[in-house]
């Protein structure tokens, strides 16, 4: 989405309708049984399964026209859904019909006076605007995420992806048609004038989820009244300490930058402890090389073999590609302080045989995901278990990091009486007790 593009003040009649349309379904959704929601999952997974061909064949025309006009490396890679990608998502919608219902779970249950009780229980949020750039399989994850939690959608892929995005939906709505639960609650937005319309629908809309460019995530930011997940930058660390087995920080290292160099949790600044820097490159430079990794250092990594100059604006780049940034460092202090200036608060690690020195660092570095002796790339929704994830959440407040079907509820106050008057309390003709009962 281009911020050259103003918001319009009001969403065209069509879209309302879609809006609505969406609302009114998320009701009945809500209101469904665990065993409906869960059998909608098992048919939009064997929707998938059974138009798979045709999926990849809608990927293959947008990969390839997508190409023709120029979308970057990292983009296409994104955009791009492989046989084995396609699987995974499938397999990701039927773990997530697995998962624990998270609609009506009693948090709190309290007798506040003889039969006066209160209860907090988990409900749907109601309606998810989702935004996104690229990756289809985004789609198959919030939609799953999204009938499993009792929540609609609006969901708006970005134009590179429309054809893999249209054979996706087609496919999910032959499922759910085949369900209890039926098709209403998701719909797939397919105009740039849609997706900012969708910024102004605060009356249907409870939740806007971007996952896409700093740009894109910034623009809806600040061009919104609805509350808005996501993150902005992916911008990743790992440190290596002087406690440290080389060949294990070299591994975990070229994992967290080559896995995948397009995702948003891999590395883009490693830091290396003093003591062992000239170690490290000894042995990291050819294979870093090798792998294909363009490496930019400062002064003192340069000295010891990095070519290329890294720059102040480095530090704050999220590459997206086989480029990463190396500062040494003098202890884990320097590591930590060079994190917090530059980190985008999405995930960090220490490579450490120390425990301490472990310890200090998951303790002291606010990032979502904090991370002792493993790769970045651990930092996903369908690696925790979630069975797939929304997005991910850099800010403080929950949900954050990988947020999965917790995130997509919130809760309810049930307050049961019988005739119950606040003036009896005030009075003092009658006393909360306040007694804890069984959830």
């Amino acid at each position: 989405m281009s911020t050259n593009f103003s918001v319009p003040d009001h969403p065209t009649p069509q879209l309302i309708k879609v809006a609505e349309r969406a609302k009114e379904a998320s009701i009945l959704l809500g209101q469904s049984t665990n065993e409906q929601r869960c059998e909608s999952l098992t048919e939009m997974a064997n929707a998938l399964n059974d138009n798979a061909d045709e999926i990849l064949k809608a990927n293959i025309q947008d990969l390839e026209r997508s190409e023709k006009e120029g979308l970057n490396k990292s983009l296409l890679s994104r955009l791009q859904l492989t046989k084995t990608k396609l699987k995974g998502c499938i397999d990701g919608v039927l773990k997530v019909s697995n998962l624990v219902d998270p609609i009506g779970e009693r948090q709190l249950h309290r007798k506040l006076d003889e039969n006066l009780i209160l209860e907090r229980v988990t409900v749907p949020l109601g309606v998810l605007g989702v935004i996104f750039e690229s990756r289809p399989d985004a789609l198959i994850q919030i939609a799953s995420l999204a009938v499993r939690s009792g929540n609609g959608a609006l969901l708006k892929g970005g134009s590179e992806a429309k054809a893999t995005n249209q054979a996706i939906m087609d496919s999910l709505d032959k499922g759910l048609s085949k369900s209890n639960v039926g098709s209403g609650a998701l719909s797939l937005l397919t105009t740039r004038q849609e997706s900012l319309g969708l910024l102004r629908l605060d009356r249907f809309v409870n939740l806007i989820i971007p996952r896409g460019s700093n740009e894109l995530v910034q623009f809806i930011q600040e061009n919104t009244r609805i509350p808005v997940l996501g993150h902005a930058d992916g911008i990743c660390h790992l440190y290596v300490d002087n406690s440290v087995d080389i060949d294990k920080a070299i591994s975990i290292a070229l994992d967290s930058k080559i896995q995948y160099p397009a995702a948003c949790n891999a590395i883009e600044t490693l830091l290396i402890h003093e003591d062992v820097a000239e170690m490290f490159l000894e042995k990291g430079l050819p294979i870093f090389s090798s792998a294909g990794v363009i490496l930019k250092g400062d002064a003192n990594s340069q000295s010891l073999g990095v070519k290329n100059k890294a720059d102040e604006v480095d530090w704050s780049t999220e590459y997206l590609d086989l480029i990463l940034s190396i500062k040494i460092v003098r202890n884990i202090d320097e590591a930590i302080e060079h994190i917090r200036k530059y980190s985008s608060r999405h995930t960090e690690a220490i490579v450490t045989d120390d425990k301490e020195v472990a310890e200090k660092f998951l303790s002291s570095v606010d990032s979502a995901g904090v991370y002792h002796n493993c790769s970045t790339r651990f930092a996903d929704g369908f690696r925790y278990g979630f069975g797939a994830e929304v997005g991910i959440s850099t800010q403080t407040l929950p949900p954050r990091g990988p947020v999965g079907l917790e995130g997509l509820v919130t809760y309810r106050y049930y307050l049961r009486g019988d005739g119950d008057l606040v003036k009896d309390f005030a009075s003092g003709d009658r006393s909360f007790s306040h007694v804890d009962l069984p959830l």
